[in-house]
């Protein structure tokens, strides 16, 4: 039970180190080979005509200047347009197909994304800041996407540039190449160190970018807390300075990178004086032809105007492999809870669920939460959590939900280790309502049918009235078509509890949790939504988690709970004849705090009139 380190993190091996993220992202474009090789074809063909123009630049001026031949000049021009012409066409389609899977591959890496956070175990978002996990795959996406559609499809373009006009170069004049490559050795041993740098730099920044949003998202989403406690300033400065140090970083990053690009351009100027230097010498002792010197400096702007940029890619490279590092990370963790390869078949869920020598406890914490949990709640009838905060009643429910695995023993449906089952069938005969539901930003109609998403409308509005919910929801101008807003932002505590039980009736569960469902609401809303409640559980198998005894006093079988075990198990009358740890409970609820010997001969209907 020991914590582990930020798994937006902790999964980059060292086979992600360098650039090889960035080769595996490059792997993901195998679906779309066909696209990419039209692409290549395209490239492959601009990059040949881009280096015929110094070559019909150099015979125009020697057929204007040396030869006089205006024939020559006309043809070598008309030719020059029509290549002019060709590279636009291979321009647009270059950067067509180049840029759609470029697109593609980022919308389906978005997509794997999501699915595998959706997919992933409990355990997994207690280690992580949901806030900090969410704002880094934002922004390590948006990089890889700059990366996948602008800077790789560039520097191809460039590095082939490079490569055929150095091919040409080394034909024409090997002594005027050899002196223009003077440079490249010193240059690419500091491209290499100052990459590091960079890549460093950048995904430091990253990280503090992503820290900042990940705490300025949780205060957003807990605005009303931070509106109430005056704290608006608190956090924004706090924002602040977070994005302060990642700018700060940021500038550190485009310093080198600057810097290492500015020193590239000068060194390949030098260079270039030093040739045009060299050229004009050869050109006034009669070794070489003024259009042959031309055609070279042409080639060569043409590789120095390839090389600036690709210095810069070089660098945006460095931070790109950071960004896609944790991506993949994300998308190698395993889910802890997973289906198993051969599952035990479930026909139909009667309900019964059985927990069998069970303990557990959370990771990072250095207790058990549950200890020898023995328990079987049978198949139709209502079991009741009760004890203080913290004794583990409501990690007992999702146990139950195979939201985690106990640590020893195990937990049962209908005889079945909730382990040997396919998720999907363990988990859909079963709904929860809880005491703070989640609703999505939909609206009614939308986050009822999310019980049953093949529900008509005839069954969503009988599902709606069984809930106590038609009424008002009708009275909203929209009906059902009502936006709830961002959690349900829209809807009071009771509305979004009987929208929640609505939901859970269309599911048609045959387990039903009701963790704490009543405790948050005024008397009037609670009548209606334990009205609903009372409607929803007949039937079914129902485990109620519940500080209120009033809530639970009709269960057929109650367990009490302290410091994660069971000290007591029976009815509402039995437990209190026993004048134990449950009757202290109803005595602490109870006006004037009976003695507990007192409580035994205290009715259900009394006790409910007197909560």
């Amino acid at each position: 039970m020991t914590d582990q380190a930020d798994p937006s993190q902790e999964d980059i091996t060292e086979d992600q180190r360098g650039l090889r993220p960035v080769a595996r992202l490059l792997a993901l474009t195998r679906p779309h080979a066909p696209r990419l090789a039209l692409a290549a074809a395209f490239l492959l063909g601009g990059g040949a005509l881009s280096l015929l123009y110094p070559r019909l630049l150099g015979s125009i001026i020697d057929a204007s200047f040396t030869d006089h031949d205006l024939s020559a000049l006309a043809g070598l021009t008309l030719t020059l347009l029509a290549i002019f012409v060709a590279q636009a066409v291979i321009v647009f389609f270059r950067q067509y197909l180049l840029g759609w899977v470029g697109e593609r591959v980022v919308a389906d890496l978005r997509v794997e994304l999501a699915t595998r956070l959706l997919h992933q175990s409990q355990a997994y978002y207690h280690r992580a800041r949901t806030g900090e996990l969410l704002a880094r795959v934002t922004a390590d996406v948006t990089r890889v996407q700059e990366t996948v559609t602008t800077a790789l499809p560039e520097g191809a373009v460039n590095l082939l540039t490079i490569a055929g006009g150095l091919a040409v170069l080394l034909y024409t004049n090997p002594l005027l190449t050899a002196v223009m490559l003077a440079v490249v050795p010193p240059t690419v041993i500091a491209t290499v160190l100052v990459g590091r740098r960079i890549r460093a730099l950048s995904q430091r920044a990253q990280d503090q970018l992503a820290l900042a949003s990940g705490e300025l998202q949780e205060a957003i989403a807990g605005v009303e807390m931070v509106q109430s406690f005056c704290r608006e300033e608190h956090v924004a400065n706090g924002y602040r300075e977070g994005v302060e140090r990642g700018f700060e970083l940021s500038i550190r990053s485009l310093l080198a990178g600057s810097a290492f690009s500015s020193c590239a351009t000068l060194a390949a100027c030098v260079t270039m004086t030093g040739v045009f230097w060299l050229g004009g010498a050869m050109v006034a002792r009669g070794e070489l032809s003024a259009g042959a010197l031309t055609e070279f400096m042409l080639y060569t702007i043409i590789i120095g105007a390839a090389v600036a940029p690709s210095a810069a890619l070089w660098g945006q490279l460095q931070g790109a492999a950071g960004a896609t590092a944790r991506l993949f990370g994300i998308l190698e963790a395993r889910p802890e809870i997973t289906t198993p390869a051969t599952p035990a078949a479930l026909p139909a869920a009667r309900g019964e669920l059985t927990f069998e020598d069970l303990s557990f406890g959370y990771r990072g914490r250095d207790q058990l939460v549950l200890r020898d949990i023995n328990l079987r709640i049978k198949p139709g009838t209502t079991c009741a959590l009760v004890g203080g905060s913290g004794s583990g009643k409501s990690t007992l429910s999702r146990l139950a939900r195979r939201l985690h695995d106990p640590h020893l023993g195990r937990v049962l449906l209908d005889g079945h280790d909730l382990r040997r089952l396919a998720l999907h069938d363990l988990r859909a005969p079963m709904a929860v309502v809880s005491q703070e539901p989640t609703l999505l930003s939909g609206t009614i109609a939308d986050n009822i049918r999310f019980g049953r998403l093949d529900a008509s409308d005839a069954e969503l509005e009988a599902a709606a009235r069984q809930a106590n919910a038609h009424d008002f929801i009708l009275d909203f101008p929209d009906g059902y078509q009502t936006r709830v807003g961002e959690r349900g932002a829209q809807l009071s505590g009771g509305q979004r509890q009987r929208v929640a039980i609505a939901r859970a009736i269309l599911r048609d569960p045959r387990v039903l949790i009701l963790d704490e469902a009543t405790s948050a609401l005024d008397a009037h809303s609670e009548g209606l939504v334990q009205d609903a409640l009372d409607r929803l559980k007949r039937g079914r198998t129902t485990l109620i988690i519940a500080h209120r005894l009033s809530t639970i006093v009709s269960a057929d079988h109650i367990a009490v709970l302290e410091r994660g075990r069971v000290v007591e198990e029976g009815r509402h009358e039995q437990l209190l004849a026993r004048g134990g740890a449950y009757a202290q409970l109803v005595a602490r609820q109870t006006e004037g705090a009976a003695p507990p010997a007192a409580l035994a001969n205290v009715s259900s209907h009394a006790l409910k009139r007197s909560a």
